[in-house]
């Protein structure tokens, strides 16, 4: 389909389609679209009226869909189905495995993430005092640093909680979780760990992966469930002391009345993710690699990870030499394009990310960083698309401002 480039007030352009087309979505780290199997799970019980906590036949029938959906994701993230506490999102889920173990420590205690972490876990983390590992230059936390810094720690206190991130929500790469857990287990033997699953249910194997973690975070929205529900994963033995009080909802670990509807569509979004996940990633990972062949071929774009580095199938993270994202984000969006320039919970691109600047990319370099996601409904001509617009993107802003 034919494209031009139209200037713009202030200088700037835009490319514009001269045809009807439909835009090409490539934000799927940000949030998916919502998956038919729970859009239909939706519907069934978004007017039902019974509330799970009550006794009559209605409240019964409520309940037993939770129940359901409860023993959906213990089997998908290997757990005990009373270990699965329903929240409102990846973000309470991680405020509520920082801070709930927090609360419930010895005074003085404190906890450890790595500088790449979502703020969801990050923010929390500082907030009561903590500390962060750093990590190399693909992003990736080494266990002899975590080590060292683990040693650090225990100098100022008892370390109540690690939290490590199992793929990194804005680059895509792997974490060493196994390892990691073993680091912990061995040097802050006393100290929970929280796994941040909510970039990788799409992409691995979550109840493998973080099987010797004590708490593991996701998300429904990052695999096509609806916005608004999340999953914290609690192992026997956790002390966790609950953020929302006020009903004995979770096993007393989260109050307030059950989102049914949001919770059964959750459900049955992980179940069609974790059915169709290997042939899934077989097919996403030829696709980004031929949208990386496109988009590396634009003179200065580079790769921010190294060619060794372990990424999901899903993430294409680059830096545009020369080039802001904010304005290349702009253009993009004009072209039909959605992308963005890192974590959906960042505001904007104007502010450069916090895991590129703690990878050590050069800040020059790294105000032209810019995220690709790729999910199950991605299509080569999608990906064709994206290559075309984004070329003549870049070119128009090198003309603007060489």
């Amino acid at each position: 389909m034919a494209r031009a480039i139209v200037p713009v007030a202030g200088n700037l352009t835009r490319v514009t389609r001269t045809a009807a087309a439909e835009t090409v979505y490539l934000d799927w780290s940000a949030t998916a679209p919502l998956r038919p199997e729970a859009a239909q799970a939706w519907q069934r019980w978004a007017t039902h009226v019974g509330n799970p906590s009550g006794s009559h036949r209605d409240a019964r029938t409520a309940r037993r869909v939770l129940d359901d959906a409860r023993d959906t994701f213990a089997e998908l993230l290997g757990c005990d189905p009373g270990a699965v506490v329903f929240t409102s999102g990846g973000t309470e889920a991680d405020d509520l495995a920082v801070q709930g173990v927090l609360d419930a420590a010895a005074p003085g205690a404190f906890a450890v993430c790595s500088a790449v972490e979502h703020h969801a876990v990050l923010d929390p983390v500082l907030a009561r005092g903590g500390m962060t590992v750093p990590v190399d230059r693909d992003g990736v936390v080494r266990p002899d640093v975590l080590a060292e810094g683990l040693r650090s720690a225990a100098a100022a206190g008892p370390v109540a909680v690690v939290s490590i991130l199992a793929v990194n929500n804005e680059t895509g790469v792997r974490q060493p979780v196994e390892d990691l857990v073993a680091v912990v287990r061995e040097h802050a033997p006393g100290a929970v760990v929280h796994v941040d699953a909510v970039a990788a249910f799409c992409w691995t194997d979550v109840a493998r992966t973080t099987a010797s973690a004590d708490l593991v975070t996701v998300s429904a929205h990052k695999f096509g469930g609806p916005q608004g529900v999340g999953v914290l994963v609690v192992r026997d033995g956790v002390r966790l002391a609950a953020r929302l009080v006020g009903g004995t909802q979770e096993r007393g670990r989260r109050a307030g009345t059950p989102n049914v509807a949001g919770i059964a569509a959750a459900a049955a979004a992980a179940s069609a993710t974790a059915a169709d996940r290997t042939d899934t990633v077989a097919r996403v990972e030829g696709l980004r690699d031929r949208l990386a062949a496109g988009v590396l071929a634009v003179p200065g774009v580079v790769p921010t990870l190294g060619p060794m580095a372990e990424r999901v199938a899903g993430t294409l993270h680059v830096c545009v030499r020369g080039v802001d994202s904010e304005p290349l984000l702009f253009l993009l969006d004009e072209g039909g394009v959605r992308a963005s320039a890192g974590s959906s919970c960042q505001s904007g691109a104007r502010r450069r990310s916090h895991v590129v600047d703690a990878m050590g990319v050069d800040p020059d370099l790294g105000r032209g960083a810019l995220r690709f996601s790729l999910g199950h409904g991605t299509t080569t001509a999608d990906c064709d698309r994206a290559v075309e617009v984004f070329a003549a993107a870049v070119d128009r802003l090198r003309e603007v401002a060489p």
